[in-house]
């Protein structure tokens, strides 16, 4: 009696995109890319990491890197070439070198590679992408790319705070706050705070000309956007924004996997963790404030404007994303507002959260696949 053997049909593939490094196997947060590959795991997905240098197009095969437990280390080897790409290239710089553009724009141009979330979001970019659509401008503070003296002189008539925040900036870096004083024992009336060296350093202008000069010898000759300080709403006399963190499901469709919240750290301009902030919840954040009922109503309505956000920077973009992690205030009338859209999300430490965001980024890549197998 004759019988047929039936070749295992090959797992799914998904690289994670990196550079090479010389003090280590490569670049990024190599913890996060283990749970990933874990994760990949348990939905049957082939999940390994290729750095730009040893990338392929036209190859079948590729080096890439996995992770051996029983050597507790990375093993660089033959790889499948991979049906998505998702690319944790980390820094911006690393990802404008030539070779490494060589390689996202080939991918881009594949038609047998899914490559999602191309390239870090530049600030004024993507201001001006969601002041451009109805549905998003609702949530867009007053702001205005730092080109001349007249930019910053304009809105410093409008509003009594403005914040100074680098173009290409991450984690807070670099951000600067402007403040209408009438401080005793100085003529100043404006009161520029910067960060340096973790303590807040604190300067007194006269007006947008000095303090312009002031923000040319700090910037490091980097672009800057100026933009319309909002009242946020407090916990106990400090500042919080929420960081949401929105994602592509198995089904290709943009939902919230999840909100924290992140406090400003004492006499802080900003809320981020690296700056000083700290993690907490939002419903007990808001509740303090609106009450339980109205925190549970503005939840939801961040979720919504979330996914709008999202949206329309997709559509704007020009490109497939698949996730983004956004900050956003609410004000002390409960108004919702859009601050900054990162491209490549840092691991949120809210356990429900991370999990939720290393399942997605996997069904997502499914379906990607899927889809292009029904084509």
């Amino acid at each position: 009696m004759g019988f047929t053997l039936h070749e295992k049909a090959p797992k799914p593939t998904l690289a994670i995109l990196t550079v090479k490094d010389s003090s280590r196997v490569f670049r990024g947060n190599l913890d996060n890319f283990l749970d990933l590959i874990k994760t990949g795991e348990r939905y049957g997905v082939d999940v390994y990491v290729v750095t730009t240098k040893d990338f392929s197009i036209s190859n079948s095969e590729m080096y890439g890197y996995r992770y051996r437990p029983s050597a507790n280390k990375w093993s660089r080897e033959l790889v499948p070439s991979p049906q998505v790409v998702y690319n944790r290239i980390p820094y911006r710089k690393m990802e404008m070198r030539p070779e490494v553009q060589q390689t996202i724009q080939a991918c881009k141009r594949s038609t047998s590679i899914h490559l999602f979330n191309p390239s870090f979001f530049n600030k004024w970019t993507l201001f001006s992408w969601l002041n451009s659509a109805k549905e998003s401008k609702t949530f867009m503070p007053d702001t205005l790319q730092m080109n001349e003296v007249s930019d910053l002189s304009q809105l410093l008539q409008k509003h009594p705070v403005l914040y100074l925040k680098p173009v290409k900036g991450k984690a807070g870096m670099g951000i600067m706050r402007i403040d209408r004083v009438n401080p005793k024992g100085s003529s100043g009336q404006y009161r520029l705070s910067r960060l340096h060296d973790k303590k807040m350093v604190y300067s007194y202008h006269n007006g947008s000309e000095d303090i312009w000069q002031e923000w040319e010898r700090y910037s490091g000759g980097q672009d800057y956007i100026v933009q319309q300080g909002i009242a946020l709403t407090r916990f106990k006399e400090r500042a919080y924004d929420l960081r949401a963190l929105v994602q592509k499901t198995a089904r290709g469709e943009w939902s919230v996997s999840g909100i924290g919240a992140r406090v400003a750290g004492k006499a802080s301009i900003t809320t981020h963790v690296p700056r000083g902030g700290s993690i907490d919840e939002p419903r007990k954040l808001l509740a303090y404030v609106f009450g339980a009922k109205e925190a549970k109503n503005i939840l939801k309505r961040v979720r919504n404007a979330a996914i709008t956000l999202a949206t329309q920077i997709e559509k704007s973009s020009g490109s497939p994303l698949g996730e983004m992690s956004m900050d956003i205030g609410v004000d002390t009338s409960g108004h919702i507002w859009f601050f900054e859209a990162n491209s490549k999300p840092m691991k949120f430490d809210e356990p429900r959260i991370r999990q939720k965001s290393l399942d997605r980024i996997i069904q997502y890549s499914l379906h990607l696949i899927n889809n292009r197998r029904r084509r």
